[in-house]
């Protein structure tokens, strides 16, 4: 007997769930993978265009703890399928992959679209069937899977699914979280999508921000409630974003929406202490306007003075030990995250409570989740894509193992 299973999403957690049903010795069964865009991929394919981070080469405790509040959910699917499993996959396609100077592990090209390529290929090869600007649109009255596409809607009989559709941001690559209110109409537990790895709003003077936007700050300490990181981060027109902003949105975000306000405090001088700037400052300032006088005793310039000038009372520039306070400790007023569409990924979704261990809802049998579309959140390092990859591997395996117990 022939049995269909769906796969909607053709995303990173799809295709691995498809991958795992097409390896499993389940007799008769026919692989579709849907998906709304042109293409499968699309997000994938952007997230490899600066250099394709696929996984971190941290010990497994540390990577699992960058997942936060769901880091015990998580790391169960990362104990499937770990980092190392992970670049054994890959070079199981015929890709190499280097550990970089920071951790992150790559592949030897950099990039993304050799490994989709033949990633897909070995799909193609195991029978796997792709139907593409097939957006999905729920359920009908009788239980088929709704699809919106460029002839009309048609209506597809699936034995089982996996929903693998992403989370909320960049939705013209196909991720725009219109699944939600479909899955919560039927009871499903869901989170509201809010922005993860994100810029902030910071309501910067037109001065400042017509002077330093598009400049990156860096070295710096950046901090926020009892989270602190090194690294460099870039001033928008509007705001704040870049690598070290990411990695500290989470507790950003959250204090934006506990308080109403969050304060993100930089030290612009790492290495030096607070008394060693203090003296360096106390130092006579002769005929030296506060720029030269920054720049001669301690070396700092141009956007770093412009954010003292921009966010320190005009009392602290006169006076050595305020100065070096605000230098070592400057508070810089967050009033919004950017908008979800400009996240690079989402917090939200599908909670882990309304899952079984093998990924299925709980409130419909059958039907399974995958992907950044269940609630956890990371870092970017490789943390998202690593998740993702586990959890389609997981709903694979778990749709595989209910298929042959029916």
């Amino acid at each position: 007997m022939m049995r269909r299973v769906a796969i909607i999403g053709g995303g990173p957690a799809g295709l691995m769930a498809a991958e795992v049903l097409a390896d499993a010795a389940v007799d008769g069964l026919e692989i579709a993978v849907f998906d709304a865009m042109p293409s499968v991929g699309r997000k994938f394919l952007m997230a490899g265009k600066g250099g394709m981070n696929i996984t971190h080469a941290e010990a497994l405790p540390d990577f699992v703890r960058r997942y936060g509040a769901r880091q015990q959910e998580v790391g169960r699917l990362i104990d499937g399928f770990n980092p190392q499993a992970l670049r054994e996959w890959i070079h199981r396609l015929g890709i190499d992959t280097f550990v970089g100077t920071s951790g992150r592990v790559f592949p030897t090209e950099m990039k993304a679209a050799p490994l989709l390529r033949a990633w897909l290929h070995r799909l193609r090869l195991a029978g796997v069937h792709f139907h593409v600007r097939h957006r999905w649109q729920g359920w009908t009255a009788d239980g088929e899977l709704r699809f919106s596409t460029p002839d009309g809607e048609c209506d597809v009989v699936a034995d089982a699914v996996i929903l693998a559709l992403g989370g909320g941001s960049w939705a013209k690559l196909g991720s725009d979280g219109a699944w939600l209110p479909l899955l919560a109409a039927r009871g499903v537990d869901v989170a509201p999508l809010r922005p993860s790895n994100c810029g902030f709003d910071v309501a910067w003077s037109d001065h400042f921000s017509r002077r330093f936007a598009g400049q990156p700050v860096k070295p710096v300490v950046a901090s926020v409630a009892a989270c602190a990181q090194q690294g460099e981060f870039n001033i928008t027109a509007s705001g704040i974003e870049g690598g070290l902003i990411y990695a500290l949105s989470a507790p950003l975000r959250d204090a934006l929406e506990r308080d109403g306000q969050a304060i993100l405090h930089l030290d612009l001088a790492p290495g030096r202490s607070l008394e060693r700037l203090s003296a360096e400052l106390s130092r006579p300032q002769g005929r030296d306007s506060l720029a030269n006088h920054l720049r001669r005793r301690i070396g700092l310039e141009g956007v770093k003075a412009g954010l003292l000038r921009e966010l320190l009372p005009p009392a602290a520039l006169t006076a050595p030990n305020l100065l070096a306070a605000g230098i070592k400790a400057l508070p810089v007023p967050v009033t919004a995250t950017r908008p979800i569409d400009e996240a690079i990924s989402t917090a939200g979704g599908v909670r882990f409570e309304g899952l079984d261990e093998k990924l299925m809802l709980r409130q419909m049998p059958g039907v399974f989740c995958a992907g950044e579309m269940l609630d956890w959140e990371a870092p970017t390092g490789g943390y998202l894509l690593t998740a993702c990859l586990a959890s389609g591997r997981q709903a694979g395996l778990g749709m595989a193992d209910w298929l042959q117990r029916r």
